[in-house]
């Protein structure tokens, strides 16, 4: 190779020996670094190999993959043992950025061109003159390289959110911004390097071009929300340095849930001479990330009763038919413990050899039927539902009629009506998709669905609403598929590379496939998914896709709800009748929309309704303002203090404070309490005082009292007060109490 000898080094298994745990393939290995001078040192001194790691970069990495290593467990002692691989690979992984950094004679991957343009855009963002020691500026080569990976992780599919790979991004996103801030940046910024990321990428990814609008959108959704999320951050911050000591575990919680940063926070607490809790803020750190490693390796999973670990798999018959017969009884399991037998009437779940059921899988519900006895005649038991415990066993969760042993033979006979109906959703559900990634963008992936008789919900990536018009052409092109009639084709045992790369099978990001693959399609391109469901023979046995609802479930994620079938045919009904009812109502023309009539005869009303309720406001107050001198006249005097009363019933609280200041100004000086009977036998309490007594007589303790009177409570200042009460027959002696009240805090 022409490598002089001495500058190939032997390190040992340490360095030389590649693992990716304790046990599996591994292998010897062997790295590559290049020598990038004196320069790149960090102490400045000639050190040779092996003692300056800024130098010595590691460019190249080879990996001889020849051997499995596997625990041996004996006498209480682990050992382990290297077996060759039968075939042995080459596993080679090239740092692209920094082969770019050597062949441009650069000292960092950011003084190179992959990184240049985004930090010049970065500093011009953030208000920064162009000077050539920029490219040393931490902050502005986070942002550069944050705002690169969250552009292609957005424009792949993934948005943020509080889990999983979401919550990578959020934090990615988040710590962009945090440095911004640093350079003084308090508005949205981040967004606009998209499109720098995009001008510098668009020779190897030309496709960011086209999503380009769509992550900035997204991007500058997230920085506003951050804004929000910081604001009430330091809200709660201020709260917790009120304190002698900041607890280290609320601290992690703001760093966790506001993305305030720990120095930020070590800072304000030293500036406001409280103690940080240092060490506590690291074991709740340290706390978090074993419970993320827990929930990576599935720690938390539910571990399935013994009794069906040892059954062999379940044959599943229910793709081709709904009835399998002369099924033998493996297994009877009551309570979690497996048993001989069963008696009627009792609630057990029952293993077959093989079965037509469906079991709850991959957002479809399990199919519910029947066991009958092998001749047909008569029903052993009521299956209300089937589910897989363990992999590729099925549990019939059943009630029995008649008393089932262990080797008992029987027929699995499914509900084929309501097999149907899930059916026809789930071919639903595949149209849907494929639809919404015409119609909003190829950046729609699957979040999740459920799939049952009566509906189909499905939950898919997006970063807005979806607009009317947008869910009417959804509508519009599923339907048309379904007239289309398109034959829907199922391939079997397929190569997990071949359905993906071949077939251009849609595949979920973070579900588990196998290396083969059943692959659902319709004949004519429309659609091509992996799915392990049941669908209709052609999209024409669907009948009517009808949207009924979309929603938000999380940050960036939409939920369609839909109807298809005879439950289309039931709501046309149902919106039949009201229109029926609505034609009475709002008469429309030959040709005329009846929708817009309706919504004019309705939005007429709504303003007579305004009209109306205007003029009785207008009345109500006429005949309150006419009460006022009859309450000047009746005003009482305690103590040299002057006060009125009011009971004005059915006004809203505004109209009620102009009758408490008019009182007030005729009054002269004194206290004034009006009462209201409200809505739903509520009450509204206010009361005035006017500036020469509020120190003698407050606005917001009198009303308190008298609040108590109608079973209520309120407080407020000490010129005007409002309160409110439960007990609208309690109001007239409340009212009548108010002078006794007046001269108890007059006495105090």
């Amino acid at each position: 190779m022409g490598v002089p000898k001495e500058r190939i080094r032997a390190f040992g298994l340490k360095d030389n020996f590649w693992q990716m745990g304790e046990t599996g393939p591994c292998g010897p290995c062997s790295e590559i670094f290049y020598d990038m001078g004196l320069e790149a040192s960090e102490t400045g001194r000639d050190l040779p190999f092996g003692e300056d790691d800024a130098r010595y970069v590691e460019i190249w990495n080879l990996v001889f993959m020849q051997f499995e290593r596997a625990a041996v467990v004996a006498d209480g002692k682990t050992s382990y043992t290297l077996t060759p691989l039968p075939k042995p690979s080459i596993d080679t992984g090239m740092g692209l950025e920094r082969v770019a950094a050597v062949l441009q004679g650069k000292l960092s991957n950011f003084e190179t061109d992959l990184f240049t343009p985004l930090i010049g855009k970065a500093a011009e963002l953030a208000g920064l003159a162009e000077t050539a020691e920029l490219v040393g500026n931490a902050s502005l080569r986070i942002i550069a390289d944050h705002a690169r990976a969250a552009t292609f992780l957005i424009h792949d599919g993934v948005l943020p959110s509080n889990e999983g790979r979401g919550y990578v991004l959020r934090k990615i996103l988040r710590r962009g911004i945090r440095h911004g801030r640093l350079l003084g940046q308090e508005q949205p910024f981040l967004n606009q390097m998209v499109f720098a990321v995009r001008d510098l990428m668009a020779g190897a990814y030309p496709e960011l071009a086209e999503s380009a609008e769509r992550v900035a959108r997204v991007i500058e959704a997230e920085e506003r929300q951050f804004d929000r999320v910081l604001k009430l951050g330091m809200v709660r911050l201020d709260e917790e340095l009120r304190g002698g000591e900041f607890d280290g575990e609320k601290a992690f919680h703001l760093y966790e849930t506001f993305g305030l940063p720990l120095d930020f926070m070590v800072d304000a607490a030293r500036d406001a001479g409280v103690r940080f809790d240092e060490a506590g803020f690291e074991a709740a750190r340290e706390a978090e990330q074993a419970r993320a490693r827990a929930s990576w390796k599935g720690g938390s999973q539910k571990t399935a009763s013994p009794a069906y670990r040892e059954l062999t798999k379940t044959v599943f018959e229910g793709y081709t038919q709904l009835t399998s017969r002369d099924c033998e009884v493996v297994a009877l399991v009551r309570d979690g413990v497996g048993v001989p037998a069963a008696a009627a009437g009792e609630a057990v779940e029952i293993v077959l050899d093989h079965t037509s059921f469906y079991a709850d899988s991959g957002g479809q519900v399990s199919d519910t039927g029947w066991l009958t006895t092998v001749d047909g005649n008569a029903t052993i038991a009521e299956i209300a539902g089937c589910v897989a415990p363990v992999q590729g066993v099925r549990a019939h969760r059943a009630v029995l009629r008649q008393a089932l042993a262990v080797g008992d033979r029987v027929n699995a006979v499914v509900d084929g009506a309501r097999r149907d109906a899930i059916r026809r959703n789930h071919t639903g559900t595949h149209l849907l998709h494929a639809a919404l990634r015409q119609v909003l963008g190829t950046h729609v992936k699957q979040a999740g669905s459920s799939v049952d008789p009566g509906r189909l919900r499905f939950d898919f990536s997006h970063f807005a609403q979806v607009a009317d018009e947008e869910l009417t052409e959804i509508e519009s092109i599923v339907n048309r598929e379904v007239l289309a009639n398109a034959r829907v084709e199922t391939l079997v045992d397929v190569p997990i590379d071949v359905a993906v790369n071949e077939y251009k099978a849609m595949a979920l990001f973070g579900e588990k496939y196998g290396d083969r693959v059943r692959v659902v399609r319709l004949d004519d391109g429309f659609s091509t998914e992996l799915c392990g469901g049941t669908h209709t023979g052609a999209t024409g046995e669907i009948g009517l896709i009808k949207i009924v609802g979309e929603g938000s479930v999380s940050s960036g994620v939409r939920r369609l709800e839909a109807i298809s079938g005879t439950g289309s045919l039931e709501a046309f009904r149902r919106d039949f009748a009201v229109a029926q009812v609505a034609a009475q109502v709002a008469p429309a023309g030959a040709g005329d929309d009846a929708a817009a009539a309706l919504r004019g005869r309705l939005a007429e009303n709504e303003d007579e309704m305004k009209r109306l309720r205007r003029e009785l406001d207008e009345m109500r107050m006429q005949q309150a303002a006419g009460k006022l001198d009859a309450a000047l006249a009746g005003a009482t005097t305690v103590d040299g203090v002057r006060v009125a009363t009011l009971r004005a019933d059915h006004l809203e609280r505004g109209q009620l404070r102009t009758l408490v200041d008019n009182l007030k100004q005729r009054l002269g000086e004194g206290v004034v309490v009006v009462g209201s009977a409200q809505a739903e036998g509520k009450v509204a309490v206010i009361a005035g005082v006017t500036p020469g007594l509020v120190k003698r007589v407050q606005a917001g303790k009198l009303v308190g009292a008298v609040a108590r009177l109608v079973g209520g409570s309120g407080g407020g200042k000490p010129e005007i007060a409002e309160a409110g009460g439960k007990d609208v027959a309690l109001l007239d002696a409340a009212l009548a109490g108010v002078a006794g009240l007046v001269k108890e805090m007059l006495g105090a």
